[in-house]
């Protein structure tokens, strides 16, 4: 089977389809199945899938839900982000909560040189796949992952003064070495959402001046501060005035300060000079501390999509849905919690609830496939009315969805690709029954 196909495994891939070797011939069903779900009307997506050429306009080559991550646009955050850093002499780290595509890391290391988690197993990503220890913190660490957290990082924050207190002794025996922080609240922020707002009234996370004792222990060398979500650098410069007035006074006993995410650098209207000057700035009256960043949707801003298909046109009470082959809470989770309405390429976007768009031409929800019943957006305006088949392509799909997609319904997990500077598409990854199958082993 495997020669009558001439099935191309890449090695990226080669220790995925491993793990689901049974025998003779469900190792050769499995390992050519992935590739024969992409024949449409009889004709292969990817017969050499290393080398295909992609129109990035239309995808028109592509018939089954899939995220395509574009190397160029990538690479261009990237380049931003190593500026900043080494203009204003910090470290910028990715956060993988936002993206942990881990066979993109490669890129990655070209222009940073380490990584965030808040769990164990975004631990164990970035010490084994990004291949260095990871800046981690928790809101609460357990006695069962503890040890293997601290082998695994460079930096541990703590949410707390007793979760400092039940571990410190742990992880200076584990890693003598390791850099010991504190997450500390400035009762600031400007984030709106109350579901993204790590600063609100009875948050969870971290510790307030009034908290602290008048000098900190010896072992802990840093403070953790996150405050932002896709802000700006003004909002940076407010929230560094409440950051300094309130626990400047244990600086000097500090080596290092982490000011989190939620710094949008790469967004095109984001003032990065500010930026730049506010982290000097810094810097010349603490000349002594480290600065960190670790932002997470900057690195995937604007680099890929989601594409879907339309299966079905329904309509009910006036209003038309066209009915896709991927799902905004499987897929797309932060559009229905935030939420926000992504932008659908080649389409208009109609303020939702602000007046009757019956009667305009073209005009469509779209729903997702699952049972949700919640499980639409809209609207959206065409210049044409939507046919079965046809493509529509959500932008700005990498950050915050593959890291948060879930089987809800059993639903097919979309695949995910590459598209290189030299156009071609190279397959990441596809999802199968046995993914959704194993989830429930």
């Amino acid at each position: 089977m495997l020669q009558k196909y001439e099935i191309y495994v890449t090695c990226a891939i080669l220790s995925e389809i491993k793990s689901y070797l049974c025998d003779e011939y469900v190792r050769q069903l499995r390992v050519c199945r992935p590739f024969l779900r992409l024949w449409h009307g009889g004709k292969t997506l990817f017969r050499d899938k290393m080398s295909m050429k992609i129109n990035s306009v239309t995808y028109e080559e592509i018939h089954r839900p899939i995220y395509i991550l574009e190397e160029e646009k990538l690479r261009r955050n990237l380049q931003l982000i190593r500026h900043v850093a080494t203009t204003a002499d910090v470290e910028i780290i990715l956060a993988f909560k936002a993206y942990a595509l881990w066979k993109t890391f490669p890129i990655f290391r070209e222009y940073i040189h380490a990584t965030t988690a808040s769990s164990l197993n975004e631990a164990l990503l970035g010490f084994h796949a990004f291949g260095e220890p990871t800046h981690t913190y928790s809101p609460a660490y357990t006695d069962d992952e503890m040890e293997e957290i601290v082998r695994c990082s460079s930096h541990v924050t703590f949410n707390s003064l007793s979760q400092y207190e039940r571990y410190h002794v742990l992880a200076r025996q584990v890693q003598p070495n390791v850099q010991l922080g504190l997450r500390i609240n400035p009762e600031y922020s400007e984030v709106g959402t109350d579901l993204y707002n790590p600063c609100a009234p009875g948050t969870r996370f971290g510790v307030t001046a009034d908290q602290l004792p008048p000098s900190l222990p010896n072992d802990l060398t840093g403070f953790h501060c996150h405050c932002h979500c896709e802000s700006g650098a003004d909002v940076f410069q407010r929230t560094l005035a409440h950051i300094e007035e309130k626990f400047s006074h244990w600086f000097d006993e500090l080596s290092w300060i982490n000011f989190g995410g939620g710094h949008l650098m790469t967004r095109q209207d984001y003032d990065v000079d500010l930026l730049i000057a506010l982290l000097q700035n810094f810097k010349q009256r603490h000349p002594h501390l480290q600065v960190i960043l670790e932002p997470g949707s900057a690195f995937a801003w604007q680099t890929g999509v989601l594409v879907a298909q339309v299966v079905d046109v329904v309509e009910n009470h006036g209003i038309r849905t066209a009915i896709v082959n991927v799902s905004f809470t499987c897929h797309m989770p932060d559009c229905l919690e935030m939420p926000y309405q992504p932008t659908i390429r080649n389409a208009t976007t109609l303020a939702p609830k602000s007046q009757n768009h019956t009667e305009k031409k073209h005009v469509y929800r779209i729903g997702g496939n699952s049972c949700l019943s919640g499980d639409f957006m809209g609207d959206w305006q065409f210049d044409h009315e939507l046919k079965v088949g046809e493509n529509l392509i959500f932008e700005d799909m990498l950050h915050y969805t593959t890291v948060k997609t879930n089987m809800f319904n059993g639903i097919a997990h979309p695949a995910i690709a590459l598209l290189k500077t030299d156009g071609t598409l190279q397959m990441l990854r596809e999802y199968t029954y046995d993914d959704y199958r194993l989830r429930m082993d």
